[in-house]
């Protein structure tokens, strides 16, 4: 799902270098096998980011309201990390068959009731960048539509200089990807809660758009953040959503979830 951004200066060309290293990087392990990608690819991000210290660990932040995604590194919090990945049930992945991203309400709507920050008066899309940019600058007239903001990119470990003028630059990755999801039940479900996953800030974190895109639909078993260090957290953060929302994981992506919090 995309969103929207620029940079101007020399700093922000260098960040855009920094990208496209690591979007080829990411492009050539996707051809190598996702599989080894998944479980023990190379890193991509080798922290170029500077960290403003705002990114809060997906096991302090349990409903997705507050910025970024931590690494989860102390031996405690790994332990807690695989107990809540094992309470995940398993089951293969089902057809993708009458998938449309339409079944899951508009892109970013502002009335999926249930979530945090849902009519709030501005889209799910900006509450995201004013969730987790800084530096945020916006439209004349309006405190919602952010046109520039400095974003450190969980997924690679680089910091985007964010501007509104080139859209693809920062995506909102939907974590448990809807199209996952659908193979996995919520081809089933009323389309109201189709809206809440689709809109819940728990599982919607701003990143580098080209590695958003590589990831696609996938599952922790053929695709993970570039940046080892996040990995752990980003399991944890798959396996919120998939419990909040009662959905089962395949068994391979449970087995790859698991060895990242060192299980």
């Amino acid at each position: 799902m995309l969103d929207e951004g620029h940079g101007r200066d020399r700093g922000a060309g260098n960040a855009r270098f920094r990208r496209a290293a690591t979007a080829l990087a990411a492009a050539a392990l996707l051809v190598s096998g996702c599989e080894g990608l998944g479980a023990d690819g190379p890193s991509a991000g080798s922290g170029s980011a500077a960290p403003d210290g705002r990114a809060v660990s997906p096991l302090e932040n349990p409903d997705g309201t507050k910025p970024g995604l931590a690494p989860v590194t102390t031996d405690a919090d790994r332990a807690e990390a695989r107990e809540l990945i094992g309470k995940l049930p398993t089951k293969g992945r089902g057809p993708r068959t009458g998938y449309d991203r339409d079944e899951f309400g508009y892109a970013w709507m502002d009335t999926a009731d249930g979530v945090p920050l849902a009519r709030n008066g501005c889209d799910t899309r900006n509450d995201l960048i004013r969730r987790d940019g800084r530096d945020l600058r916006f439209r004349s007239g309006s405190d919602c539509v952010v046109v520039a903001m400095t974003l450190d990119d969980p997924y690679t470990g680089t910091t985007i200089e964010w501007r509104k003028q080139e859209a693809s630059e920062v995506q909102i990755d939907h974590v448990v990807p809807l199209s996952y999801s659908w193979q996995m039940g919520s081809s089933r479900w009323p389309e109201s809660r189709r809206e809440q996953l689709a809109n819940d800030v728990l599982n919607l974190i701003p990143v580098d758009g080209r590695t958003n895109s590589a990831k696609g639909d996938a599952g922790p078993a053929s695709w993970l953040p570039p940046d080892r260090r996040i990995r752990c957290a980003y399991a944890v953060r798959f396996a919120q959503v998939a419990l909040k929302y009662e959905m089962p994981v395949t068994e391979p992506d449970k087995r790859v979830m698991l060895r990242q919090c060192g299980g």
